[in-house]
């Protein structure tokens, strides 16, 4: 594949790590998918949500308790993370639980604090 002429000023390019990076590389639709998904982590009562679910399932109720936050806000942003397929609800009788949605947000959401904790 060659390069199409670029509009940097770089006097040399390894123009064959180029080519190979560049085949391995996902599509833009991809970048903007991924790019969604980590804004959703970009807001601090959502990752507060994720943290306590993190440690155990929890109602609306127990989370608006646990985080100072009415029902409604609580809702709000755990409709936000259904959406992303970050948590699953799961019903017994008339309550509603929740928990993240797989083992691949909890992976997600511990290396991040992992991160920020080196």
């Amino acid at each position: 594949m060659a390069l199409e002429k670029s509009i940097t000023d770089c006097n040399v390019v390894h123009e064959d790590i180029v080519n190979l990076v560049q085949k391995e590389m996902p599509d833009e639709s991809t970048f903007f998918d991924l790019a969604d998904l980590f804004s959703i982590f970009g807001d601090s009562t959502r990752v507060r949500i994720l943290s306590a679910l993190d440690i155990h399932e929890m109602c609306v109720c127990d989370i608006a308790v646990l985080l100072n936050l009415t029902k409604s806000a609580v809702s709000h942003q755990l409709r936000i993370l259904r959406q992303a397929n970050l948590v699953r609800p799961r019903r017994e009788g008339k309550v509603v639980f929740y928990a993240l949605a797989d083992e691949h947000v909890k992976v997600i959401f511990e290396k991040g604090m992992e991160h920020i904790y080196e």
